[in-house]
């Protein structure tokens, strides 16, 4: 009765159902063990396809250091320079005018450039409260550079930020940061604030980490200046791959606090001099992981085949169906079981879904206690704040006054943080879906929430502290 109900609210979902072939065949792995995987911002999931993939790539013949001109670097160096031409194409971003940086990650790449800008007096960053930390480390650079830090503040309840608020923040020059999908809320800003903020004197850093697996980026229509990608997130696999994908002109801004091997067209030691290479490897620092980045570019390929409007239009409505489902749990007594940070709806926002449960009185669960008892019931979710403190901090309406003084307290634990500035837990429960994300996965979901927590007393059960945010 509820598969009909749900058809009937969300009809393109039936036509989702190669997605249901694909997950028997490819993705089996998920379902062996019983277990429900709902934590694809966090990361994506790999089919066995990619797997055979790199074992036949690698039986295929010898790979050697791409840094040379023998037989077998030469064929690392031609699989390297073919997944650099894969991104571009899947990002439809023009080579003459975006390149492609090979890092470990996203948060590699976020470094980059921020250790890297030209941050000074005059020149600002200007970030959202919903930036994740990997973006928000980049005002250390900034402070250090002399350069002023600007929040752009979220707005309740729906925690977005408002077209005046961006207008208002954007009043001289220097780099802007902001997701194109926050990873906490699942909010999607609007991407037309990327020409918005060039034509204002500001270099961009559009960070796609919880939007690129279910939704196409164009960097023909859209041009930020520098994209960061974890390739985890996107295809599953590889990890230890990341992306920084960047405009030739920005890169050109930046200058290298240091040089390592394979950055650099020549170095002198007896005359402390070096120059750096003339393209994108001078920022690829050292030997790159030469044996996996190649299978981004199968991954891509993979992915492309399956479509992502199809796997766009399954999220969506499995999106839709949870938060409809959740606003309608309820205890005895007629209270809401859930309280939903972000959007109530799908208007402008991703398949990430961050909520907390509410006991009979009205309390926040611990989201700890969820975390224990969903791993225990096989359910993958995410707790906490998920490297997203600003995010939070909108959320639970945590403002400046409550903040001020912080730095100062000498608190040595973030439980106790916490307290001093009224938070009234550490976080919330993310749940995110992705390619093979199934209506089962998500009444295995509502089941448990339902048979666990409705008209549960509060408890005092000993959990363990809070270790980081």
């Amino acid at each position: 009765m509820a598969e009909a109900e749900f058809l009937e609210r969300y009809p393109a979902y039936r036509h989702t159902g190669r997605l249901d072939e694909l997950r028997a065949r490819e993705y089996a792995h998920l379902d062996r063990h019983g277990e429900v995987y709902l934590d694809y911002t966090g990361a994506g999931v790999y089919a066995k396809a990619q797997l055979r993939a790199h074992q036949e790539r690698l039986e295929s013949r010898a790979f050697g250091n791409p840094h040379s001109a023998n037989p077998s670097s030469a064929a690392s160096t031609e699989l390297v320079d073919s997944a650099r031409q894969a991104v571009l194409r899947f990002l439809n971003a023009d080579p003459d005018e975006y390149a492609v940086i090979f890092t470990a990650n996203a948060s590699g790449a976020c470094r980059l450039v921020g250790e890297a800008y030209p941050f000074r007096r005059g020149r600002e960053l200007v970030m959202t409260y919903d930036n994740h930390n990997s973006v928000n480390g980049i005002r250390e650079f900034a402070r250090r550079g002399g350069s002023r830090r600007r929040y752009l503040p979220l707005t309740l309840p729906d925690l977005r930020i408002t077209e005046d608020a961006v207008d208002r923040g954007l009043r001289r020059s220097g780099l802007f940061a902001f997701p194109a999908q926050s990873n906490f809320t699942g909010v999607q800003h609007p991407l037309d604030w990327v020409g918005r903020a060039r034509d204002a004197g500001y270099d961009v850093l559009l960070d796609v980490a919880a939007f690129l697996p279910a939704n196409p980026l164009d960097l023909r229509s859209v041009k930020p200046d520098f994209v960061p990608i974890s390739w985890y997130k996107v295809l599953g696999y590889p990890t230890g791959v990341g992306s920084l994908v960047a405009r030739k002109d920005a890169l050109r801004k930046l200058r290298r606090p240091w040089f390592a091997g394979g950055t650099i067209a020549a170095a002198s030691v007896g005359t402390e001099w070096h120059r750096l290479a003339p393209d994108e490897t001078a920022f690829e620092d050292g030997t790159l992981n030469f044996l996996h980045i190649p299978d981004v570019e199968f991954g891509l390929s993979w992915l492309t085949g399956i479509g992502p409007a199809l796997i766009r239009a399954r999220v969506r409505a499995l999106t839709g169906w949870l938060l409809d489902r959740l606003a309608a749990l309820r205890h005895s007594n007629g209270r809401p079981m859930c309280h939903v940070y972000g959007p109530r709806d799908l208007r402008d926002r991703g398949g990430t879904v961050a909520f907390n449960l509410l006991d009979p009185d009205g309390r926040l669960v611990d989201e700890r206690l969820v975390a224990t008892e969903a791993a225990a019931a096989g359910l993958s979710l995410r707790t906490g704040c998920f490297c997203n403190p600003g995010a939070g901090e909108g959320a639970f309406d945590i403002g400046r006054p409550q903040l001020r003084g912080s730095t100062r307290w000498g608190l040595r634990t973030i439980d106790a943080y916490l307290d001093a500035i009224g938070l009234p837990t550490g976080g919330a429960i993310r749940v995110s879906f992705g390619v093979v994300s199934t209506f089962s996965d998500v009444e295995r979901l509502l089941d448990f929430l339902a048979t666990t927590y409705r008209d549960r007393a509060p408890e005092t059960t000993a959990l363990s502290p809070r270790l980081r945010c």
